[in-house]
């Protein structure tokens, strides 16, 4: 039976049998059975690697975080996690850096610290910012930005086209037109730190279908 650990580009958490490509967590938030009873815990959403210098750990073990998994990083992106400066020392090294040009007035410095980066990433997620995070076009949206016009489908904004996601993968919209305004699900500091030219990884399926 599949755990709810698998993280949407909306930031919720749901049960499915799909892994995806990274793996991450933002604390504690299932009881001893095992039971999601909490959105998050603490302001430290990371992003990690599957594998770790061979560490293995059971999944959900009373007490301990709670590990949850991304189909990519354009995902966990989207969701509101950011690198991990362990695992993925090299890659939270450009997100910061990047970020930090993209959003001065955030940052305050050139090399902000994590704990810095996770507060305004976490006012990001938590505060409304809907109104002032809608788009009537992808033209000028960068690769990597996930939208959503009716909260439930999410879109992937790759090469101005837009694929639609899924736990396994993702694919062409089909018949279905996104209607416009649609709101950006990827906060947009990030959006920012996209276009000052941070790669955001993407799952080899959206290469795959694009035209």
């Amino acid at each position: 039976m599949p755990k709810q650990n698998r993280v949407t580009p909306f930031g919720e958490l749901i049960a499915t049998p799909e892994r995806g490509m990274l793996t991450g967590n933002r604390g504690c938030l299932h009881d001893a059975d095992g039971r999601i009873r909490r959105r998050y815990q603490g302001q430290r959403w990371i992003i990690c690697l599957l594998e770790f210098k061979g560490r293995k750990r059971p999944i959900m073990t009373p007490g301990c975080y709670t590990e949850l998994f991304f189909l990519d990083e354009a995902t966990a992106l989207a969701a509101g996690h950011r690198p991990c400066a362990e695992c993925q020392r090299q890659r939270f090294n450009l997100f910061r850096d990047t970020w930090a040009k993209a959003n001065p007035e955030l940052a305050e410095m050139l090399r902000p610290s994590a704990t810095l980066l996770d507060a305004a990433l976490h006012l990001e997620r938590t505060v409304d910012y809907t109104l002032h995070r809608l788009c009537t076009s992808i033209k000028d949206l960068p690769n990597g930005v996930l939208i959503s016009d009716d909260g439930q489908n999410a879109y992937l904004v790759l090469q101005n086209q837009l694929l639609r996601w899924t736990p396994g993968g993702y694919e062409q919209p089909g018949e279905r037109a996104v209607n416009y305004p649609a709101r950006i699900l990827t906060p947009a500091s990030v959006v920012r730190t996209f276009r000052a030219g941070y790669p955001p990884g993407i799952h080899p399926s959206a290469w795959q279908v694009i035209d």
